[in-house]
């Protein structure tokens, strides 16, 4: 079942037409990966499916975009629900400059959730635990969440946005500033969270497409070229294309 459909997206930066026709679905409750050279649309796209390029000055839309069903580029699309709904984790963490606790508790406080002390400590624990941090720092959580290591930033920062009970995680490029090791963890934990959220990464990394996710789409100046299965995309795609920058001859 397609958790996200976009039909005919289109986008503009100015006269820059950077999204043209994108008709694709997200299947629930699996891994989407978005590949293809830099700027080429992927981050633009992916930030459409929370209306995040609202925030620059220019951007117009048309199309449909439906999340579960409802359009969320009409003009009665609450944002805010989207945004609870449909959370982002960045290329670079972005932890804020308080503690590890208060990190995870943000979103609940900013969503006018006034839990007591016992409810929100759960929320805390159930986070971290969902992005296995609890047993790193469940005697650290008053530490500053500036103070961890790039690999536990990125998982506070994922661990932030399921306190508020997403349904979809969208990853733009979450690995790109880790070590191997790390991003090999960042991947099982991708496979982890896959059972309980629909997530779409998109990443630079054809090997990291290939391994974590189920669906890949291949995207060239704007267009979404092909969509479809990984293996498919990866040992037999349709279009020239597509193979063309899978076998580095370009990008």
């Amino acid at each position: 079942m397609a958790k996200i459909v976009s039909k005919r997206l289109n986008l503009w930066y100015g006269d820059f037409h950077a999204l043209k026709d994108i008709d694709a679905g997200f299947e629930e409750k699996r891994i989407t990966a978005i590949i293809g050279p830099s700027g080429c649309g992927k981050s633009t796209m992916l930030r459409v499916f929370n209306r995040m390029n609202d925030l620059i000055e220019g951007v117009r839309t048309k199309g449909t975009v439906l999340v579960d069903g409802a359009d969320i580029l009409g003009e009665n699309a609450d944002l805010v629900v989207l945004r609870k709904k449909v959370g982002m984790v960045f290329q670079r963490p972005n932890p804020f400059p308080l503690s590890v606790y208060e990190n995870i508790v943000f979103g609940e406080k900013i969503h006018g959730e006034r839990l007591k002390r016992d409810a929100l400590d759960e929320v805390v624990e159930k986070s971290l635990r969902s992005v296995l941090l609890w047993d790193e720092l469940k005697d650290a959580l008053n530490r500053p969440a500036l103070a961890l290591s790039l690999e536990q930033k990125q998982r506070l920062c994922i661990a932030r946005l399921i306190a508020v009970k997403p349904d979809v995680l969208l990853m733009d490029e979450p690995c790109s500033t880790l070590d191997p090791q790390a991003t090999m963890r960042i991947e099982e934990l991708m496979r982890e969270l896959k059972n309980n959220y629909t997530i779409i990464i998109v990443t630079h990394n054809m090997q990291q497409a290939a391994r974590v996710s189920e669906d890949t789409g291949f995207m060239l100046l704007g267009e979404l070229i092909e969509f479809g299965k990984t293996e498919q995309i990866f040992t037999a795609p349709k279009d020239k294309r597509t193979e063309d920058y899978i076998t580095g001859r370009y990008g």
